[in-house]
């Protein structure tokens, strides 16, 4: 085994532009939406890290649409809008592609998941890298909103027994809570956002025992807030933490 097959590494993929066909639709939840996507042109879709992210890109115009349909995406002038979505199954044996949707009402990846059916295209772009975070620690804690639940379930499955896991969900109601299994030792805290502050919860829990690794996926304010209670109050080592911004109150980041 070479040392990087035992350590947090990144490894870069060739950025493909894939127009996939809408095979199936299913409500997770009143808010959750999933969208199993499939077709040829997923062959050799690589996504190593649980956290990875896709580019889905939509067309406002022609123009757009033109740019959008090209073999490879233009690197200067006209694009379509682009946003960013965790792969949360692959399955490579049936060309399918599981990608989750929180259907909030606004953004054009939300608006587009609210009337996806099947039959209907989507393309897509990427990963453009993976973050491998090999599973050597004892516990992990696992933050987010519901927007990092397809992350936060995806690396849920990749654990293996014997480790122990707090995870720390925001969500809109307690209808919004769905089923996370793994083989590990799992503490899931459902957070209704009206109820109760993210950070004050992640300030009162107790961190698992052992050698830790920490991810944190909320608002960009709240992420912020929620890496720096972890170094300076928690005592967690920057090495072993990930923090990021899954999207912004202005707007302006990705869904």
């Amino acid at each position: 085994m070479t040392v990087s097959e035992n350590t947090i590494h990144r490894v870069m993929h060739e950025i493909k532009h894939r127009q996939l066909t809408v095979l199936r639709v299913t409500d997770l939840t009143p808010r959750m939406r999933r969208i199993t996507l499939g077709g040829a042109q997923l062959q050799g879709f690589i996504s190593l890290g649980s956290d990875d992210h896709v580019k889905l890109l939509f067309a406002n115009n022609a123009e757009e649409q033109a740019a959008m349909d090209a073999v490879d995406l233009p690197k200067e002038g006209v694009k379509p809008t682009m946003r960013e979505y965790t792969p949360r199954r692959i399955d490579l044996t049936n060309n399918e592609l599981d990608l989750d949707f929180v259907l909030h009402g606004d953004g054009p990846a939300s608006t587009w998941a609210a009337q996806a059916a099947p039959g209907q295209k989507l393309n897509i772009a990427g990963p453009r890298g993976s973050l491998v975070v090999p599973d050597i620690f004892d516990s992990y804690l696992l933050v987010g909103d519901e927007t990092a639940i397809p992350a936060i379930g995806r690396r849920l499955e990749e654990l293996s027994a014997g480790r122990k896991v707090l995870v720390l969900v925001e969500i809109e109601d307690a209808q919004e809570r769905q089923p996370l299994p793994s083989k590990a030792e799992v503490e899931v805290i459902w957070i209704e956002r009206h109820k109760q502050n993210v950070l004050d919860v992640l300030a009162e829990v107790s961190l698992p025992p052992g050698e830790l690794y920490a991810w944190v996926a909320l608002e960009k304010g709240l992420t912020r807030k929620a890496k720096a209670l972890l170094l300076e109050e928690k005592g967690v080592s920057e090495d072993r933490l990930k923090a990021a911004a899954y999207w912004r109150l202005d707007g302006t980041a990705d869904e």
